[in-house]
């Protein structure tokens, strides 16, 4: 497993709109359709990546606990499927399904929307306010496949928390590790 990290995506940075098909029930949504109230989290994932599959469980906790606080959580799977049809939308939707997702699963056919938020790995995660303007580009926390390191979400949670309780943005923001995007 190739390790990449995210790319630097500047606080402020308003959130590129997108129209992709939901894998879960085969509709088209806008970014605007699915944010949420006081904040919205855009995580590029994808099917297959060990590091993905290691953060799942803390992801679904996430999305189910801080939706009801109003912040809606979209999942993004931006993979070529031509060599990687693990992630192909028809596997998507079993996943999502068997995982109990709690969030959209999008699929990013063309990769427009990865380039547009320069996603660079899988997971790789943003955090945006009520008005869409970044707060958060970082990991989940310092856990990874292997290393031994309890999975808590501990920095996106701190991220949320900041966001929800009107205080400043994380200083420290230590950019996602996890496979690199499968570009076409």
């Amino acid at each position: 497993m190739a390790r990449a990290e995210s790319n630097e995506f500047k606080n402020g940075t308003l959130a590129s709109d997108f129209n992709l098909i939901n894998t879960v029930d085969d509709e088209f949504y806008s970014l605007n359709q699915l944010k949420g109230e006081k904040g919205t989290v855009i995580m590029f994932i994808c099917n297959h990546c060990p590091f993905v599959l290691h953060v799942n469980p803390e992801l679904i906790k996430m999305a189910n606990e801080y939706q009801q606080k109003g912040i809606n959580f979209i999942a993004i799977s931006s993979n070529e499927i031509e060599n990687y049809p693990q992630d192909a939308p028809k596997f998507m939707k079993e996943v999502a399904k068997n995982l109990n997702y709690p969030f959209p699963y999008l699929f990013d056919e063309t990769q427009e929307v990865a380039k547009n938020y320069d996603a660079a790995c899988t997971p790789d995660f943003y955090v945006f306010d009520a008005d869409l303007k970044a707060v958060y580009h970082g990991q989940l926390d310092d856990s990874r496949p292997g290393n031994g390191k309890p999975l808590k979400g501990k920095d996106l949670r701190a991220s949320l928390h900041n966001l929800l309780e009107n205080k400043s943005v994380l200083e420290n923001q230590k950019p996602s590790v996890g496979c690199g995007i499968k570009w076409k």
